[in-house]
C-alpha cells in the first residue's frame, strides 16, 4: 500500500541538496519569491545582490524545466507554490584558542526545495489583465520617451545650426575687420609715399630757384679813404 504524505504539495519540484550555505541565508531570499509567478520571481532574483539569489534562481529554473518538459505545463502560467530551505549536515571544525582551548567552527549546509504549480483561472485572468495594462503603459512610456528624444534631438540640431551661423557671422566680421585694417594700412602707406614725393619735389624746386653765388662776391671790398673837414683822412 503506497504511503500518503500529508505534507506533500501539488506541483513540480526541484531540490538542491547539501549546498554549503546556512539555511537562514537561503530563507531570506526564498521569502522574496514565495507565492509569486515565475516571471516576477526571476526578475526579483536577478536584481537581488545576495549569493543565495543565484542558487535559488538555478533551482527555480530547474523546477520550471521539469514542469514544462515532464508535466506539459506552460511557463507563463506557473507560480511558486512552495519554497523552503532545510538544514543539512553540519561539519564541525576546531580552531586553537588561548590557554589551550579550542574554538568550534560549524560549516553548515542546507537543502533548497522549490515547488511550482499552475495558477488558477482567476489568478491567470488577473495576471493577463495586469500584463496587458503594463504592456500598454510600457508602450505609452516608450512612445513618450522616443518623442522626447526626438524633440531633444531636433532642439540640439537647431542649437548646432544657430551656433554654426553665429560662428560664421563672427568669422565674417573678423575677416571684414582685417580687410578694413589692411586697407587703412595701405592708404596710410600711400599717403606717406605721396608726402615723401611732394617733399622731394619741393626740395628740387627750391634748389633750382636759389641764385648762383659768384666767387668774386666773397672777396672783401677795398676801403675808400674819405677826408673830413678837419683835414684828417678816414677810411670807410
Amino acid at each position: 500500500m503506497p504511503v500518503t504524505h500529508t505534507n506533500e504539495r501539488p506541483g513540480t519540484r526541484a531540490v538542491l541538496r547539501h549546498y554549503h550555505m546556512s539555511a537562514s541565508k537561503a530563507r531570506l531570499v526564498l521569502d522574496l519569491v514565495r507565492g509569486r509567478d515565475v516571471t516576477s520571481a526571476q526578475e526579483i532574483l536577478a536584481g537581488t545582490p545576495r549569493e543565495a539569489a543565484s542558487v535559488v534562481a538555478k533551482v527555480l529554473a530547474s523546477a520550471v524545466a521539469n514542469a514544462v518538459n515532464n508535466d506539459g505545463q506552460v511557463q507563463e502560467e506557473l507560480y511558486i507554490a512552495s519554497a523552503f530551505a532545510d538544514e543539512g549536515a553540519t561539519a564541525k571544525r576546531f580552531r586553537p584558542r588561548a590557554r589551550g582551548r579550542a574554538g568550534r567552527i560549524r560549516k553548515r549546509s542546507c537543502h533548497v526545495t522549490i515547488i511550482v504549480a499552475r495558477m488558477g483561472e482567476r489568478e491567470l485572468a488577473r495576471l493577463r489583465a495586469a500584463r496587458d495594462t503594463d504592456g500598454a503603459s510600457r508602450s505609452r512610456r516608450v512612445a513618450g520617451s522616443r518623442r522626447r528624444a526626438d524633440q531633444q534631438s531636433h532642439a540640439h540640431k537647431r542649437e548646432v545650426v544657430r551656433e554654426e551661423a553665429a560662428a560664421e557671422a563672427a568669422a565674417a566680421g573678423e575677416q571684414a575687420q582685417l580687410e578694413g585694417e589692411a586697407s587703412a594700412a595701405l592708404d596710410a602707406t600711400d599717403l606717406d609715399a605721396g608726402a615723401a614725393t611732394e617733399a622731394d619735389a619741393w626740395a628740387t624746386v627750391s634748389s633750382d630757384a636759389e641764385p648762383a653765388i659768384d666767387a668774386t662776391d666773397d672777396e672783401p671790398t677795398p676801403a675808400t679813404p674819405v677826408v673830413d673837414e678837419s683835414g684828417e683822412e678816414t677810411t670807410h
